[in-house]
C-alpha cells in the first residue's frame, strides 16, 4: 500500500513539473498572456492566472484550433466570432472580478469568456441566443469540469432576472443602447462593460458603474468592433 502511494506521490509531482507534456498547446497559452496581455498592460493577476489557464484551442470548432492563441479574433459558426486574446483579458480586468462575485454574461458564443470568468468568480451566469450555440457551449464547459458556469438560450437583452443583482454584466456584443433591464440587474457598486455603438462600424467599449440610490455612471474606454446584439 506504502508503494503504491509513493507511485502516485510520484506520478501527480511528475504532472505538475512538466504540464507542457500533458497539454500540447500549454506553451503557446504561457505565450499568449506574455506578449498578447502582459505587454499591452493587463496586470490584473487573478485575469492573468485564468488566461493562462483556460485551455481556448478547446473552445474553438475542430478547424481553428491551431490558431487558438494567434492575436485574433476566430469564427465560430453562425456569423459569431470568439474575440482576440487582449479583449477577453481587457473586458475581464476591468469589472475587476473576483471571489464572491456572480457575474452574468450576455453573448455566450464560443464559452471562452465565461471560462475565464469561472476560473475567478464564484458563479457565472451567460445566455446566449443562437440555440446551437448555447447546446455547444454548455456541453463544452461542463466537460472541462466548469460547474459554477450557467448557460441559457434566450434574449440576452432581459437579462437573468432570477438571479440578479450581479456584481458584474460582461456584454459580448455591440448594442446602439445599454439595455435598461441591464441596468436594473446591476447591483449598487457594480460595474457593466458593454461596446455600444452601430452593427458593423467601429463602436465604443464602455464601463457603467451603478453607484448607491441607482445612480449610474458611463466612460468610454476604448474603439472596438463587436458583432451585433441580436434579438429575438
Amino acid at each position: 500500500m506504502m508503494k503504491l502511494s509513493l507511485l502516485i506521490s510520484v506520478v501527480i509531482l511528475l504532472l505538475s513539473v512538466f504540464p507542457a507534456q500533458q497539454d500540447k498547446y500549454y506553451r503557446e497559452r504561457q505565450l499568449m498572456v506574455k506578449t498578447q496581455l502582459e505587454s499591452r498592460g493587463i496586470v490584473h493577476k487573478p485575469t492573468l492566472k485564468a488566461m493562462r489557464s483556460v485551455k481556448r484551442h478547446l473552445l474553438v470548432p475542430r478547424d481553428q484550433e491551431k490558431n487558438a492563441y494567434e492575436d485574433r479574433p476566430l469564427p465560430i459558426g453562425y456569423g459569431q466570432t470568439i474575440s482576440q486574446p487582449y479583449m477577453v483579458g481587457y473586458m475581464t480586468e476591468v469589472i475587476r472580478p473576483k471571489k464572491g462575485m456572480k457575474v452574468l454574461e450576455i453573448g455566450t458564443g464560443s464559452g471562452y469568456q465565461a471560462a475565464v470568468l469561472g476560473e475567478i468568480v464564484d458563479e457565472v451566469y451567460t445566455i446566449e441566443i443562437i440555440e446551437q450555440l448555447a447546446k455547444t457551449s454548455r456541453s463544452r464547459l461542463g466537460d472541462m469540469g466548469y460547474t459554477n458556469i450557467h448557460v441559457k438560450e434566450g434574449d440576452g437583452y432581459f437579462g437573468w432576472e432570477e438571479h440578479a443583482p450581479f456584481d458584474a454584466i460582461v456584454v459580448t456584443a455591440a448594442s446602439a443602447f445599454i439595455p435598461p433591464p441591464l441596468i436594473e440587474q446591476l447591483k449598487e457598486g457594480g460595474k457593466m462593460v458593454i461596446p455600444v455603438g452601430a452593427p458593423f462600424t467601429t463602436q465604443q467599449l464602455m464601463l457603467v458603474e451603478k453607484q448607491k440610490g441607482g445612480k449610474r455612471t458611463t466612460r468610454n474606454l476604448l474603439p472596438v468592433r463587436f458583432v451585433p446584439f441580436t434579438r429575438n
